[in-house]
Parts: C-alpha cells; structure tokens; sequence
C-alpha cells in the first residue's frame, strides 16, 4: 500500500456505470493520488462496493437530460481538495511512469494543463496505426480553470450522461506529457457495439449542428493551422459534407493510415469503424428529414441533486 506521504496532490475523477470489469485495474492504477472520487450513475452492478473498498469517494450523478453532464457537473460540485485534477475513464489506467511524470509536471507554474497520449488496446493488441496514435487529450488541468465544451447535442435522446467526445477548454497555457495512458475496456465486443450506438446518436447531432451552423460559440473551434484539436475539428467539418463516408472511414483507416499493420485486430477494428460511420449517417439522415427533431421519448429528466460522498 502506497504511504500517505507518497502520495501525489492530485485528485482523480472516474465517471462510471456498471463498470465492475474495469473497475479494479483502474482503481489500482490511480492508487498513488491523494484523492480518488468515483461519479457513478446508478450501476446495478458491484461497481459502488468495489470503489469503496479501494478507498474512493463514490458520488452518485442524476442525470436531468440536458446540461451539464457529468464530468461537467463533478467539476462543478465535487469537494476536491486538491489544485489539479486527472480525468480517468474506467477503462484506463495510468502506468507508474506516467505518475512519476506528473509528480513533476504539476510543479511547473508555466502551464495549467497537461495533455495525455493514450495508447488504445482493442482485441487484446495495441492500434497504433489508423490515425489512432497518437491520441491527445487534456485530462490533467487545475479544475477551476477548465470545463468541457457544450457542443448542444441534448436535443437527440440516448446519448448518455457522460462527456465522451467533447474537449476541455482551459484557461491558461498547456503542455504535453511524454509518457501514456492506457486505454483498455476489458469488457467484450458487444459492449463496443453498445457503447458506439450511443456514440453514433451523439456524431449524428454533432454533422446535424456542423451543416445547420447551430453550433455553440463557447467550443474549440475548427483551425487548419491551430493546435491538434482545432485541427481535428476543421477536418471533421470537411469530413460531414463528403459523400460515402463509411466506406472512406474503411479506406482512411487501413490503407492510408496503415490500420492493416495491426493484423486482425487492425481489420476488425477498422470494418467497425465503418459500420459505425454507417450507423452515424443513417441517424443524420433521420434528423434532417425531421428537421432536427427525433420521434422519439427521452428517459424522464431526473431532479438535480445536492453533492452526498460516501467514503469508506
């Protein structure tokens, strides 16, 4: 067990959901902050207990159906008691060196974020082609200088309560971190199917806002010549008006990104992404043709609620 004294001033935020696969590599993982808070959003399964017993705090997120979601809120909310926090989904893990990196790095006074790298498994094999690695994202920052974008896709129902694709903007400077974040759902592929439909309803709002101009003005916005993800952003503002995009998707991701020098994994991986392309086009065609608007009944909006942290 790692002493009190070792310990590293940040806190950890974990968002979850029947996450009890992940939860324990995870936890072990972040074992070295100071303080590990686990957002948890009504599981049914052991994902609570097994939080608890490693020591984290466990919150309990309400979802009302619009905004904030739940990193949001967490940041918002959430009692921390450290300057800087670090973003960790439950299928992640952050290595001992990554640590070691920001012990040090959070002692910088020039910066207030750091970006990460993550090195994505699937099927057990490491995607480091396709345009999968790297693959940056701001994950450390001192809480009181950054939130996730608001890119307005509550209008389309069963996306989730979680941020998943939006970015952080940050007040202030921001570095890079050498060291990677591990990236592993220790779940099976029918959770991938799972997890990518919701995914697919979010994509589909977001094309929806890019042609219809209606996106927020407080997001990262698309810049050719900007950072990484101002660049990311202006490609997928191309991306949405071209045509045949899944069998694009296919073509981008193992031809000219080399996605086939991953093997099987890299083939598979690949003729996923383009079913969800396709997946992704279809719920966009379904928007337009009803003007943005979905025949379809959200989940009743749950009351917000006051912040209660168990501990154990």
């Amino acid at each position: 067990m790692t002493s009190k004294q070792s310990k590293i001033p940040v806190s950890v935020l974990i968002p979850a959901k029947n996450e009890e696969a992940n939860l324990p590599a995870c936890l072990a993982s972040v074992a070295r902050a100071d303080e590990v808070f686990v957002v948890d959003s009504q599981s049914r399964d052991r994902s609570c207990e097994i939080a608890e017993s490693s020591g984290a705090k466990v919150v309990q997120f309400y979802f009302n159906g619009r905004w904030p979601k739940k990193k949001n809120w967490s940041l918002s909310n959430l009692p921390f008691r450290n300057e800087w926090v670090l973003i960790v989904d439950c299928d992640e893990r952050i290595p001992p060196e990554l640590w070691d990196e920001i012990a040090e790095a959070i002692q910088n006074p020039n910066f207030n974020g750091y970006y990460l790298n993550r090195r994505v498994f699937f099927l057990g094999t490491w995607i480091r082609h396709g345009g999968k690695y790297p693959d940056w994202n701001l994950r450390l920052f001192k809480h009181e200088n950054g939130r996730y974008e608001n890119l307005s896709t509550e209008e389309v129902p069963n996306t989730g309560d979680n941020e998943v694709h939006e970015h952080v903007i940050l007040e202030g400077q921001v570095g890079y971190l050498k060291n990677d974040m591990i990236h592993e759902d220790f779940r099976d592929v029918y959770h991938w199917l799972e997890r990518h439909n919701r995914y697919s309803n979010w994509e589909a709002r977001v094309y929806y806002n890019v042609i219809a101009g209606t996106e927020e003005s407080g997001t990262i916005g698309a810049n050719l010549f900007g950072d990484a993800v101002q660049r990311k952003r202006f490609l997928k503002n191309l991306w949405v008006r071209l045509p045949f995009k899944p069998t694009l998707r296919f073509i981008l991701f193992y031809f000219i990104q080399l996605g086939f020098l991953d093997g099987r994994a890299g083939y598979i991986y690949g003729r996923l992404l383009s079913q969800y392309e396709y997946q992704i086009g279809v719920k966009f065609y379904e928007l337009r043709k009803f003007g943005g608007k979905l025949n379809v009944s959200a989940a009743p909006a749950q009351k917000p609620q006051s912040v209660s942290v168990k501990e154990s």
